[in-house]
């Protein structure tokens, strides 16, 4: 069946609903109804106004948001005592970039992830939203000097130090010296 854009002012156009009957008063609304909604897909799905298809991908999720961080450390704790290690915390949100590019560093510097393998347990506290605001202030609000917050706790529990992340910047990224220079001074003495 074809379309005919512009019936007749006696033709009624059929839909599965009742017949419409189309008049000289109408009959030239319809190239502009087919011109406007032409336009309103064309504006939803152009790539060039379309926020979402230039936004880029959120980084896959580094931070459990439902961990009870009392529970992660306990757990971490009883691993740094049998394995001879300290436990380092990493206060951060899933939101946070810069959190982001501290584990990325953790995982990709092969020296860096050779000190945390030998000398830390890491556990990651989810900080979104107030969670785990209880675990912030045991260990002397490290989030007061913002994200990505670490502290350090000696196997037995015992905090060894808290570090503002920014001092350990250069530019716009964490130094691998800076950060190797942290753990080696706060690794367990073997």
């Amino acid at each position: 069946m074809l379309f005919n854009p512009l019936p007749s002012p006696t033709q009624s156009l059929r839909h599965n609903a009742p017949a419409i009957r189309i008049t000289m008063k109408t009959r030239h609304l319809i190239p502009l109804l087919l011109f406007t909604g032409c336009c309103a897909l064309n504006a939803q799905t152009s790539p060039d106004t379309n926020a979402a298809a230039h936004a880029k991908p959120s980084p896959p999720a580094i931070y459990d948001e439902s961990a009870d961080g009392t529970k992660q450390i306990t757990e971490a704790l009883a691993v740094a005592a049998k394995e001879h290690k300290h436990v380092l915390l990493q206060f951060g949100a899933n939101w946070c970039g810069w959190c982001h590019r501290l584990h990325k560093l953790f995982a990709t510097d092969p020296d860096i992830a050779a000190t945390l393998k030998d000398g830390y347990v890491v556990v990651l506290i989810d900080v979104n939203k107030g969670h785990n605001k209880d675990i912030d202030a045991k260990y002397g609000h490290p989030m007061q000097f913002g994200l990505p917050a670490i502290v350090v706790l000696d196997a037995d529990g015992k905090q060894l130090t808290i570090q503002d992340t920014g001092k350990l910047e250069e530019g716009d990224h964490h130094s691998p010296a800076k950060v190797m220079a942290f753990l080696k001074e706060w690794a367990p003495k073997k």
